[in-house]
């Protein structure tokens, strides 16, 4: 059975009709930090890369948080084939 073990994403989270967009956005970053998940921010997205179980946990986490908070869109683009920015 094969099994993949590193995989990234880019992750963009839009919280949608919310007074302020950054409180939510600091939290899921957080969360993937928390589950010891590298992460690099930018303007429009975020990096981030570790163990498959985790990540996918992760983005489920941030989801889930995102929309408590009111509606959310969250665009993810997974790769098994892209380096880690470490690795560049």
């Amino acid at each position: 059975m094969w099994k993949m073990s590193v995989v990234s994403a880019q992750v963009s989270l839009y919280p949608l009709r919310q007074e302020s967009i950054g409180p939510t956005i600091r939290e899921a970053v957080s969360i993937m930090r928390q589950r010891g998940l590298g992460t690099r921010i930018g303007e429009m997205s975020t990096l981030v890369w570790g163990e498959e179980e985790v990540l996918f946990a992760a983005l489920q986490e941030v989801f889930h948080q995102a929309a408590q908070r009111g509606d959310t869109v969250m665009v993810i683009t997974l790769s098994n084939a892209c380096p880690s920015p470490e690795e560049l």
